[in-house]
């Protein structure tokens, strides 16, 4: 497709974001790029240089955004309120439309210092990007909705980290987002009782990101829509055993697509407790608490929107949240088992046992899904299944789309190993760039994955 520029952000003026510059940086050495995300907003046919020029150096792209802007936002941060924060090392680049007609924003990570910065660098550490890179491609394959990573250049500085080996190789990355508006951004509004400004900023997402023109119910309206998408994107996590690790409400993006990856972990069993954070002692974004936390977040904006709407409409659209995620949940990981829904309560009940089954047992995810994908679960999964083996007898498997094939699974990835995204890996493959500069199975790992999607769908 062609690029088609936007500068739909302008519309909401100044008060909304700072304008910045890029940090300049001694090198600029492409390391990823991907080229089936830029196929879709048409960008796909940058040569090298072309690409190192604007996603390195941010000269601007042609009819986008004239110079970055660094956006405005507040959130809670593990509970706590906190007014300091915003774009503090990243900023939107540009944006554009993709081969659906959306709007798409173009933001970075790592690309300098920003009034936000407090006292950190503005940098990111290369690792934390390749991290990002399989993060996202790993989440993209197994059905959640995620920025993408569309870009990593390394960008030759030494960085100094307390939580990790210093002095470390630096890059900046750009991610490709539907939309970078935080839960966040509206709870800054809100804290300084801006609500006219508010009341633009619902307009703004409802007319750019839902395709609604904003009326009398707007605000109840919007939350409802965010409402069911974050829902949705606690469902799917779930079902894909990811631990994203910072829930925090300016992590929370109000398209419901999951984004910034940090300290983010696959999980290897249905453990509940399991955390992906080091500092998060109590365990409040643990694998098991996450619906509960993207609950509370999108309690947040409804608290954000009381200027603008009445208290009903916000809580009845509160109140719909549980029902979203357990119908969500549960057509995400009949998906995962690759078997066709029946649309009825048994699905829901086929959901349950295999939940309850996975949790008593400690079967490793990963594994479990690759072998009982189309419904027909191996005879060595014992008894402890065998309510679960009942229930899929009713089953069929799932017919892949493009393929017309009779089976589930007929794609060459069924006759192999399952891919996995587990930290002892993540580690490898950095460990085969930091001592060898080796960036070979980071780019196998991305052809693994992009096989598994494929035989997904």
């Amino acid at each position: 497709m062609d690029f088609t520029p936007q500068q739909a952000i302008l519309e909401l003026g100044d008060s909304f974001y700072d304008p910045v510059a890029a940090a300049r940086f001694p090198q600029t050495i492409l390391r990823f790029r991907n080229d089936r995300a830029a196929a879709q907003v048409g960008l796909d046919g940058l040569s090298d240089d072309e690409w190192i020029a604007h996603f390195g150096r941010f000269e601007p792209l042609a009819g986008s955004l004239p110079a970055p802007l660094a956006l405005r936002y507040h959130g809670h941060q593990f509970r706590v309120y906190n007014p300091e924060i915003g774009d503090g090392r990243g900023f939107l680049f540009a944006q554009m439309r993709d081969a659906q007609g959306r709007l798409i924003d173009l933001g970075t990570k790592g690309s300098g210092q920003t009034p936000y910065s407090r006292f950190g660098d503005g940098r990111l550490t290369l690792k934390g990007g390749v991290r990002e890179i399989l993060a996202t491609e790993m989440l993209e394959a197994l059905g959640v909705e995620t920025s993408r990573t569309f870009s990593l250049i390394e960008t030759g500085e030494e960085l100094h980290r307390g939580d990790e080996p210093s002095p470390t190789r630096s890059s900046v990355l750009v991610r490709m987002s539907h939309g970078h508006i935080r839960i966040g951004t509206f709870q800054r509004l809100a804290h300084f009782q801006e609500t006219e400004a508010l009341a633009q900023l619902v307009a703004y997402v409802l007319r750019h990101y839902y395709g609604e023109e904003p009326g009398e119910d707007a605000a109840a309206r919007l939350l409802g829509h965010v409402v069911a998408r974050t829902a949705t994107m606690a469902a799917r996590f779930m079902a894909a055993g990811f631990v994203h690790g910072v829930l925090n409400s300016d992590n929370i993006n109000v398209t419901g697509e999951s984004f910034d990856y940090g300290p983010w972990r696959f999980a290897p069993f249905w453990e509940p407790g399991f955390t992906a954070a080091y500092f998060d002692h109590a365990g409040l974004y643990a694998f098991g608490r996450q619906p509960e936390a993207i609950y509370w977040d999108a309690m947040q904006l409804a608290i954000s929107l009381r200027p603008l709407a009445e208290e009903d409409a916000l809580i009845a659209a509160m109140e719909t949240f549980p029902e979203v995620y357990q119908r969500e949940v549960t057509a995400a990981l009949l998906w995962r088992l690759g078997v066709t829904p029946r649309g009825t309560e048994a699905d829901r009940v086929l959901a349950q046992v295999l939940e309850r089954a996975l949790a008593e047992t400690l079967t490793p995810l990963d594994q479990f899904f690759f072998d009982a994908f189309g419904g027909n679960l191996p005879a060595h999964y014992g008894e402890a299944f065998d309510d679960l083996r009942g229930q899929l007898a009713f089953y069929q498997p799932r017919k892949p789309a493009l393929s017309g094939a009779e089976g589930a699974r007929d794609h060459a990835y069924w006759s192999g190993a399952p891919c996995s995204m587990l930290i002892d890996e993540v580690e490898a493959i950095w460990a085969a760039i930091a001592e060898r500069d080796d960036w070979a199975p980071l780019h196998a790992k991305v052809a693994a994955i992009r096989a598994m999607a494929d035989a997904l769908r």
